[in-house]
């Protein structure tokens, strides 16, 4: 019990910051929650090693809907999130992740890693770079269903690692000139559907894995999730005012810096 105890505050220790960054740069927070949880995980023995990454990314999704949800409130109240695209893109999001949500619990905890990591590391040098060769080319979004194909593809590959899907959601929506505010709260709002999809796949695909009695929904665990939402949801409000008032570029770069040092820390190990 007291290990139980020990392990909520970590994850509420974690919560707390995800929640922050989650409103400040439209993500869910999965890129920090799966390295991170997945080492609680290991220290406190609670499932086989092989299965770590995979519960680790299954209780990432779960979070980031409770998160999601509030950041993409506070994104609403200050009109920020385009409502005139943003329902084209849930319906691509949505199908990506439900469908990556069942395909992921099949496949090598290995290739799951590797593919978490590579994606890491290639957002962390996306956003380090970013602002450098500022595009003064204005281009215009595609059609609806074109869109709707692109993020398709970007949900399925969000569910899979674990993450609310704004890392990828926010330079693909900026790339077609859509202002960065914007596309952080877009991204904010898709990351519920990202989570909620995403979410049913892992609860459904681990049902036979694991049980309730030990505190595992399909591979969610329920107790980290549990420590993580109750500080979460709080934080997550805070980041997305500082949208108005922090230098985002600047912090995106730390973040970055701090992302290359999780996807090597997955890899090594």
């Amino acid at each position: 019990m007291n290990e139980l105890i020990i392990l909520f505050f970590y994850c509420a220790i974690l919560g707390s910051g995800v929640g922050f960054l989650a409103g400040l740069l439209g993500i869910g927070g999965g890129l920090v929650i799966v390295p991170i949880l997945s080492s609680i995980l290991l220290y406190f023995a609670i499932l086989p090693a092989e299965q770590v990454v995979i519960a680790a990314i299954a209780t990432s999704l779960a979070s980031i809907l409770f998160t999601s949800t509030s950041s993409a409130l506070a994104h609403h109240k200050n009109g920020n999130v385009p409502w005139s695209i943003a329902p084209w893109i849930m319906a691509g999001v949505a199908l990506g992740a439900l469908v990556s949500g069942f395909m992921a619990a099949f496949l090598p905890e290995n290739m799951v890693r590797m593919i978490f990591a590579a994606t890491v590391l290639l957002i962390a040098i996306k956003m380090f770079l970013s602002g450098k060769n500022a595009a003064s080319v204005v281009r215009e979004l595609p059609n609806k269903g074109v869109l709707t194909l692109f993020t398709t593809l970007t949900g399925g590959l969000s569910a899979m690692i674990g993450i609310g899907g704004g890392a990828l959601l926010v330079p693909l929506l900026t790339f077609f000139s859509i202002d960065m505010k914007k596309a952080i709260g877009c991204a904010s709002a898709c990351g519920i559907v990202i989570a909620l999809f995403g979410t049913v796949g892992y609860i459904s695909s681990g049902s036979t894995q694991f049980d309730l009695a030990d505190g595992f929904a399909g591979f969610v665990y329920l107790p980290a999730l549990a420590g993580i939402v109750c500080t979460s949801w709080f934080t997550a409000p805070l980041g997305a005012k500082a949208t108005h008032h922090l230098p985002v570029s600047t912090i995106k770069k730390i973040f970055a810096v701090l992302l290359v040092v999780m996807a090597v820390n997955m890899i090594m190990k």
